[in-house]
């Protein structure tokens, strides 16, 4: 007799689902750098659409004071921008309850990453786009990979850069689309040399630092990695051959108050999420919360904004024993962790001497469970 796979469907599944079927359409185009052409892209659909009869306005364009890219939105409504005073000046940011009014059928939103100014709705562009979304209208996006959350620490460790305007992993999860704009270092380079990219002034600069060909290529394998990433899940998913979160693999990060806490929670988020798994970030603690420093408390709030953004389970313990080895092999344990991330400044060499390494006391405690130890940031 043949079994029957059929499973049925929970009632906020079917919600789920349906809301899903309300929501608008999300393109998302995703560059390697700035001046791959994302925004020109954006354009040339947004052409193409009109004529095929589609109801297209601009949300928001970046054009950069580039020539070409400024010469397509001729002919394309646009939504004005909504003034708003901030410290004695009047600046302008997207209009979203106009675009929701006017209800287009697509709206063009660039620069995804932006922070709103202090008084918005929503404190990030993106945010400002899940809201025209839920209103049934469809939306093209840009956005670069140094923006993308999780590749924060990589991006700084190739590029010397730190990227403070960031997007969950989870937007790219959202997108009904993720569309790849791809050049080579070297058209890149010719580009920012012939004045397509940055002003003349800036030229320079921009080649002896952040447009180097060893950092573009770089950023450019990760951009291509992510796609390919994201283009294997969605295959999974239509096929049907997704396999179920956590099954096999449970990831446990280890963070401390060091500056290299947010960068282990990104690694194992990157771990979990190739993996399938599910994440638990635990920090083991010698202080109640009330006797930490409010820099401290601080800290603990940023890495459950981050663990809430990776769908991680935060666990906050103190420590009972002498040995912090002995509250993360009984985490371990009790959650059935099969992967655990350390700092390579877990414990200094002088306390390993003392007390013993903590990798090696884990290693005995435990069986069958991988240990990753990710090194510090030198930057």
């Amino acid at each position: 007799m043949r079994k029957n796979n059929y499973r049925r469907k929970k009632p906020e599944e079917i919600l789920v689902e349906i809301e899903q079927l309300k929501r608008g359409h999300w393109t998302i185009y995703i560059g390697s750098a700035p001046g791959v052409g994302k925004t020109y892209r954006m354009l040339q659909e947004a052409h193409d659409l009109k004529r095929e009869g589609i109801d297209v306005v601009i949300g928001l364009i970046e054009t950069h004071n580039r020539k070409e890219t400024a010469a397509l939105i001729r002919d394309l409504e646009i939504i004005p921008m909504k003034k708003m005073d901030y410290k004695g000046k009047q600046l302008e940011e997207m209009d979203v309850n106009a675009i929701m009014t006017r209800k287009p059928d697509l709206v063009i939103v660039d620069e995804l990453a932006h922070t709103n100014m202090p008084g918005s709705k929503n404190e990030k562009r993106y945010m400002d786009v899940e809201d025209i979304l839920k209103e049934g209208i469809n939306v093209l996006s840009a956005v670069n990979i140094q923006h993308i959350e999780s590749v924060r620490d990589i991006v700084q460790h190739v590029t010397g850069v730190k990227v403070r305007e960031r997007i969950p992993d989870r937007i790219l999860d959202l997108a009904n689309e993720v569309i790849l704009i791809d050049v080579t270092p070297e058209t890149l380079q010719k580009r920012l040399k012939d004045g397509k990219v940055y002003e003349k002034h800036k030229i320079q600069q921009a080649l002896s630092h952040f447009f180097t060909k060893n950092n573009l290529a770089a950023l450019r394998e990760l951009a291509l990695r992510e796609v390919a990433d994201d283009v294997d899940d969605r295959l999974e998913r239509i096929n049907g051959h997704s396999r179920p979160r956590g099954t096999n693999e449970k990831i446990l990060v280890c963070v401390q108050h060091g500056k290299n806490a947010e960068k282990l929670i990104r690694r194992g988020w990157r771990i979990a999420s190739r993996l399938k798994a599910d994440l638990f970030v635990l920090n083991v603690s010698r202080k109640t919360k009330e006797k930490m420093t409010a820099a401290e408390r601080n800290k603990v709030k940023q890495w459950k904004r981050l663990c809430t953004q990776f769908e991680a389970e935060f666990i906050f313990k103190l420590a009972r024993s002498r040995y912090i080895s002995d509250t993360i092999t009984a985490i371990a344990k009790q959650k059935n962790i099969t992967q655990i991330v350390l700092g390579q400044s877990a414990r200094s060499r002088w306390e390993e001497i003392r007390k013993g390494s903590i990798v090696n006391t884990i290693m005995r405690q435990t069986d069958g469970i991988d240990i990753h130890i990710v090194a510090d940031d030198k930057i």
